[in-house]
C-alpha cells in the first residue's frame, strides 16, 4: 500500500505525547515527556549526562521503544503495534551519533554511498551522490581516503555528509561536537546549520551549554529525565 507522507501546513514533523522509558534495571531514562517540533525548526535537547537525551534520539529513529506513550514523525504514529514503516522513517530522516559509526574498511566516499545503497541506489549513483555532498562538507579532496587518515572532525563532517547525502528532511544529531575542538565544532555547527537554512530541520542534543548559547536557537532541556523547560520555536524556522 502507499503511504503518503505529506505533512499538513502548520503540523508537527516530530510528536512525542507522554513518553516515558525505562529500562529492565528499572531506571527511568524518560519520565512523561511530551513536545512538538515543527518542519524547518534547529532545536537543541539540552542537559547534563544521563538526562535522557540519547535515549529520547534512539526513541525518535526506532532504535528503541518507548515504555508508555506515543510517538508521531513525518505524520507516522510510530509507537503503534505492529508498526512496519521503520524503513521508510530512516529514509527521511538522517542520524549523527557520537562515535560516527563509520565504516573502517572502506574509504571516505565509500562511506558515504554505503547510505544510499542500502535504500535500494545503484552503485554508480551512489558514488556521485556521494562525492557532491563531501563537497558542501569540505571534503571531496578526501574522498579515496581511508577513514584511518582523517582527523576527528574530518570523521564526524563524514558521519554529517552520510546522514545528508539522501537528502531527509529531519536530521538528528546527538552529541556532534562533543570530542571535538573549538574551531572544529565551529566548523560542523556552520554545516548542520548551512543545511537547515535549505530547509532540513534539525534537532541536536548537547550537553555543552556554551554551544547552546552561542546559537539562538530553540533549546528543550530535560533534567532526570524530565523536561524541564522549553523555550519557543517561532524565530529559528528555515528559510525555504
Amino acid at each position: 500500500a502507499h503511504v503518503s507522507f505529506v505533512l499538513m501546513v502548520n503540523e508537527a514533523i516530530i510528536e512525542m505525547h507522554h513518553v516515558s522509558k525505562t529500562y529492565p534495571s528499572q531506571i527511568s531514562a524518560l519520565s512523561d515527556i511530551t513536545l512538538e517540533i515543527f518542519p524547518g525548526e534547529f532545536t537543541f535537547i539540552s542537559g547534563p549526562s544521563g538526562c535522557g537525551k540519547s535515549t529520547l534520539l534512539r526513541i525518535l529513529f526506532c532504535a528503541e521503544k518507548p515504555t508508555s506513550g506515543e510517538v508521531v514523525i513525518h505524520g507516522m504514529h510510530i509507537t503503534q503495534s505492529g508498526f512496519k514503516n521503520i524503513y521508510q522513517l530512516r529514509r527521511r530522516t538522517g542520524i549523527v551519533s557520537p562515535d560516527f559509526k563509520l565504516l573502517r574498511d572502506r574509504s571516505v566516499n565509500e562511506n558515504v554511498a554505503f547510505a544510499s545503497e542500502v535504500i535500494g541506489q545503484g552503485r554508480k549513483e551512489a558514488m556521485e551522490k556521494a562525492s557532491e555532498i563531501l563537497s558542501r562538507v569540505g571534503l571531496r579532496e578526501r574522498e579515496k581516503d581511508s577513514i584511518f587518515a582523517l582527523s576527528a572532525g574530518e570523521q564526524q563532517r563524514v558521519a554529517i555528509a552520510r546522514a545528508l547525502v539522501n537528502s531527509p528532511p529531519l536530521i538528528l544529531a546527538d552529541e556532534p561536537t562533543g570530542n571535538l575542538d573549538t574551531q572544529t565544532t565551529f566548523e560542523v555547527m556552520e554545516i548542520l546549520r548551512d543545511f537547515h537554512r535549505k530547509g532540513t530541520t534539525v534537532v541536536l542534543a548537547t550537553q555543552d551549554t556554551g554551544l547552546i548559547r552561542h546559537y539562538p536557537h530553540r533549546v528543550i532541556q530535560l533534567l532526570d529525565g524530565k523536561l524541564v523547560e522549553a523555550s519557543s520555536g517561532d524565530f529559528q524556522r528555515s528559510e525555504e
